[in-house]
């Protein structure tokens, strides 16, 4: 039971302090969501490749912003 005070202390306050960037990449998905909806409505499969576009998107900014270098 102390050993989990212990930890509790050590990490520095809660949890849900140290997630602000979630807020930031749901907006950044909210946005793709609703291009790839624009440009790929018509069809149950269109409007699921755009929403799988959607949440996959991050990983193709980063890996562009980690080439400029």
């Amino acid at each position: 039971m102390g050993d989990t005070d212990e930890r509790k202390q050590r990490a520095g306050g809660s949890a849900a302090c140290k997630g602000g960037a979630g807020g930031i990449w749901f907006l950044g998905f909210i946005g793709a969501l609703s291009y790839y909806l624009h440009t790929h409505s018509g069809t149950f499969w269109l409007v699921l490749v755009a929403f799988m576009k959607s949440v996959v998107w991050p990983a193709f900014v980063v890996y562009h912003v980690l080439t400029l270098r």
